[in-house]
């Protein structure tokens, strides 16, 4: 595998080798030892898996309490993934990174505790894999604004048009307004 840095330190894009021939290919998504001796020392308890038709955005959602490092891969299809710092003490305070993960490109990114994360769907469809390292806690969880003016993400919106939200995400809180954790 090849650990691959982005503008904030902590996320980290992972390129896994890949075995193919004619019949296909093989690799490995999740593997203790390796993502060890790249320096992630990382458990999980929870896998997920969305589907999401073109134009949907879902996010950008982190919990309070109990903030969930993910580990994410797109098997179908293709996804622009952002994740936004909300570690108040860090450097990279508000800033985010942006990334296409794709069934083309085997792309993984680490998205550590304390960040903001959502994905906007590219492709006509896409299958969304992710593992937690804590569970998934609806009454901690929050969302930021996906077109947040002081984030100001460069969403790569399919011909312009404006995603489609859950009601959740329409409800989203402006960055500005804080939250990050348990008020």
């Amino acid at each position: 595998m090849k650990l691959i840095d982005t503008a904030i330190p902590d996320i980290k894009i992972i390129e896994p080798d890949i075995y193919g021939d004619a019949r296909g290919f093989f690799l490995e998504s999740w593997n203790r030892r390796s993502f060890l001796d790249m320096g992630l020392d990382i458990e999980f308890v929870q896998d997920n898996h969305s589907r999401s038709s073109q134009g949907i955005l879902r996010g950008l959602h982190y919990q309070v309490k109990h903030p969930q490092g993910k580990l994410v891969r797109v098997t179908s299809g293709s996804v622009f993934d952002v994740a936004v710092d909300l570690r108040k003490a860090s450097p990279t305070f508000g800033q985010w990174v942006g990334v296409e993960l794709s069934a083309d490109n085997h792309r993984m990114m680490w998205v550590p505790p304390g960040f903001a994360h959502g994905f906007y769907v590219l492709s006509p469809s896409a299958d969304f894999l992710y593992k937690t390292t804590d569970y998934y806690m609806p009454e901690h969880e929050r969302a930021i604004r996906w077109d947040d003016v002081d984030l100001a993400i460069e969403w790569p919106l399919v011909d312009g048009k404006p995603p489609l939200l859950a009601e959740k995400d329409q409800q989203a809180k402006r960055f500005r307004d804080g939250g990050f954790s348990d008020e």
